[in-house]
């Protein structure tokens, strides 16, 4: 690999990546105070949103079965739809929460000591994993695959982790919507 070359130079994306890290989840919790009027609520997105959110979660797991089987293509076929599919849910959860009030956790003793634990890992995790999963995406996509490899490391259980608890925080809230 020749990393002089400037096409194959992954870090040409990191002020992109410092940018978007920062400004998706200022803009997400910005968006939380706005609300569109005169717009029916979007209450049929949540089941939607989490569905998003455990597929995302299978992708993300036979992707990482499709690269230990050298599986290269599918793998990047796989990570790519995983992205998009991130894409959409956040897309989604903004519409969400632009039209509809945020819904309150109605349990009580030890199961909301649970549900708050999750919620908060999930929301600090779900800004954490942004940058990593965009820097793991510039490595493969600069063919830098050494480095993609280290960082995938991290960004697979991270990104892993707020998949499935997105799922876990939606099956434990909707009873309450």
């Amino acid at each position: 690999m020749n990393n002089q070359d400037p096409i194959l130079d992954d870090k040409k994306y990191n002020k992109l990546i410092v940018v978007l890290s920062i400004v998706i989840p200022i803009i997400v919790a910005a968006l939380f105070s706005v609300r569109i009027p005169n717009v029916e609520p979007l209450s049929f997105l949540p089941p939607i949103y989490a569905t998003i959110n455990g597929l995302t979660a299978v992708i993300l797991v036979i992707a990482f079965f499709a690269i230990k089987k050298k599986n290269r293509v599918l793998h990047e076929n796989l990570m790519t739809t995983a992205i998009w599919c991130s894409a959409l849910f956040l897309l989604m959860y903004m519409a969400y929460h632009m039209t509809s009030d945020s819904t309150k956790f109605g349990g009580e003793g030890v199961i909301k000591y649970v549900y708050y634990f999750v919620l908060l890992t999930h929301i600090v995790l779900s800004i954490a994993v942004v940058p990593f999963v965009l820097i793991t995406y510039a490595r493969a996509i600069t063919n830098n695959f050494e480095k993609h490899k280290k960082i995938a490391r991290i960004t697979f259980p991270l990104w892993l982790y707020v998949a499935v608890t997105g799922v876990i925080v939606y099956i434990m809230i909707s009873p309450y919507y």
